[in-house]
């Protein structure tokens, strides 16, 4: 299957890597040409535009920042719809609303190609190493037949249900990773106010029942001082407010949803929508004039898990 990568960035990057390191026969392009040019060093191939790669490819994935992005991607004169023919596959791997991946997916159907979304989650660093979870939603025999390409890039891949499932899960698996995240501040701060030393803290936390993925790995770069997650501010104030909106749809009152974007867009707005978003605790330590430093933690996430092939689960 000769597969087309459209978006390098944090995560679409070494999504890509992951199917060059599995020895696919890939195209990719970028607005970075210079990300460009590194996967045709690696042996890659590049093309001007995305109805070109359409045209070349069988399966066409796109992991793109926003929505009007992939808007722009698929609709433009030069876009994947326009490349699109009979049998072709369209995979969006970007975290997006599901009320647009099903309007795109309409266009897709409309030139006899087949639309699926598939959006991952497990943080940057296991998209590195292939170990990233991936959710698909769409028809389950297109999913089976791009199943190798899935767990290429993935360790654990889930089949969630009609075009627009998995990106419903995704923005509800952010929304409740990005609420973690600030009560992990909460907590910090008040371990660091009442004078606990605060690797004895991440430990306690980590074997306790106030445990969590997030803590495991962002609370490591944040008691660093680095927060560098690769992924940042206006990515989290994104999806969150991806999950405000479906909730405003649904008719659902949240209540702890618009209190904790509103805290995302206060720290976006004091530190820079490209800063790490683990910097949300960084308002805390502001406020409290305290800092969250320990030694031994690392400066960047590394997955230590070794790379195995995945499976559907």
């Amino acid at each position: 299957m000769k597969v087309g990568f459209i978006g390098l960035g944090n995560v679409g990057g070494k999504l890509a890597n992951s199917l060059l390191r599995n020895k696919f026969d890939l195209t990719v392009i970028d607005l970075d040409s210079s990300l460009t040019k590194d996967f045709v060093a690696k042996g890659a191939s590049a093309i001007n535009s995305p109805k070109e790669l359409a045209q070349k490819v069988d399966l066409i994935i796109t992991c793109l920042p926003s929505l009007s992005v992939c808007s722009e991607v698929m609709e433009s004169q030069d876009g994947v719809i326009n490349g699109l023919s009979k049998s072709k596959i369209w995979l969006e791997m970007s975290t997006t609303d599901e009320s647009e991946v099903r309007r795109l997916g309409e266009l897709v159907k409309n030139k006899g190609a087949i639309p699926l979304d598939g959006p991952v989650s497990g943080g940057c660093h296991r998209a590195a190493t292939g170990n990233i979870s991936i959710f698909v939603g769409g028809k389950y025999e297109i999913f089976e037949k791009i199943l190798p390409v899935l767990t290429a890039m993935g360790k654990k891949i889930l089949h969630t249900g009609k075009l627009g499932s998995a990106s419903v899960l995704k923005v509800i698996t952010n929304y409740l990773a990005s609420v973690n995240l600030v009560s992990i501040g909460e907590a910090l701060t008040v371990a660091k106010k009442t004078g606990m030393d605060l690797k004895t803290t991440y430990e306690a936390i980590k074997i306790s029942s106030g445990n969590s993925f997030v803590h495991e790995t962002e609370s490591q770069v944040i008691l660093n001082g680095s927060y560098n997650i690769s992924f940042t501010m206006d990515l989290v104030e994104k999806d969150m407010t991806l999950f405000n909106n479906l909730s405003k749809k649904l008719n659902i009152p949240l209540e702890i949803s618009p209190l904790v974007l509103n805290i995302f867009k206060d720290a976006h707005k004091k530190y820079g929508p490209r800063a790490w978003s683990s910097m949300v605790v960084k308002r805390l330590e502001d406020i409290c004039k305290i800092n969250f430093r320990a030694s031994g933690y690392p400066e960047e996430l590394v997955d230590n898990e070794k790379e195995e092939k995945g499976y559907e689960i």
